[in-house]
């Protein structure tokens, strides 16, 4: 058996972009958006209610439709890190990376042996995979969330950092940091954000952030290759014009 490909990680290492969705909960709603063609699917472990005694069956429900399974978890944690790979995720998504040092941590969790010290397990997408340890490292992305703005000001040393596929700036919390709680829109917050975006493509290296249908664009002219897009406002925005072609209101 070969080791399963990670859809995001090859689209990334051609430039194209790749999109996950967010808000998918259970196995049976991956099924129901597998045709639709997304990259992958995110499984919300910090705010949301992917725990690692769900993640075998959510990531074999990516596997089965070829989407990237990303797991974000709650802490940059070594063991968490590679736990939840053993677990069968194909992407980690490590919250709150302000330094350098922070960055290391994640490849150190993240990889196997050479280039980092993930603990020696055949995970669940290695099962009949032969020499998965000196394969894994290929197929697993590591993607750092810049959400503070002590990340921005240490950005070209987190930058410097090999091995890490996407960093992707978030914006609600990069706000709150900035003392602009629920102010995203804000011209100082936008300008941080866009000037994160900036060195992270000047750089040369993969930027990634959430979008919207009304700002996708303005993040692809800036060079941003990965997107988080939540699905709730889809499907508020196809509730809501469902009600106006059946003439209800309110």
């Amino acid at each position: 058996m070969e080791l399963r490909p990670n859809r995001i990680k090859e689209k990334l290492a051609n430039s194209e972009v790749a999109i996950i969705v967010s808000g998918i909960t259970h196995p049976d709603d991956i099924d129901a958006i597998g045709p639709v063609g997304f990259d992958g699917v995110w499984l919300e472990g910090e705010h949301g209610a992917s725990d690692p005694a769900e993640l075998g069956n959510l990531t074999r429900a990516c596997d089965i439709w070829g989407m990237t399974s990303v797991a974000r978890i709650n802490k940059n944690d070594q063991a968490m890190i590679y736990r939840t790979l053993d677990r069968g995720a194909q992407a980690i998504v490590v919250p709150h990376v302000n330094t350098r040092a922070e960055a290391e941590n994640v490849v150190q969790g993240g990889k196997f042996a050479p280039i980092g010290q993930r603990g020696l397990f055949t995970s669940r997408q290695g099962y009949g995979v032969d020499n998965y340890l000196k394969k894994a490292n290929d197929e697993t992305a590591l993607i750092v969330l810049i959400e503070d703005i002590a990340a921005y000001e240490n950005l070209d040393q987190i930058l410097s950092v090999d091995h890490i596929d996407s960093f992707f700036v978030a914006p609600s919390d990069f706000a709150a940091s900035m003392g602009h709680i629920g102010e995203i829109g804000h011209r100082d917050v936008q300008a941080k954000i866009n000037g994160a975006i900036k060195k992270i493509v000047n750089a040369g290296r993969t930027a990634g952030t959430l979008a919207t249908i009304e700002n996708v664009g303005h993040f692809v002219d800036l060079g941003v290759k990965l997107f988080m897009v939540p699905s709730a406002p889809w499907i508020a925005a196809g509730a809501a014009q469902f009600k106006r072609n059946a003439g209800i209101t309110g």
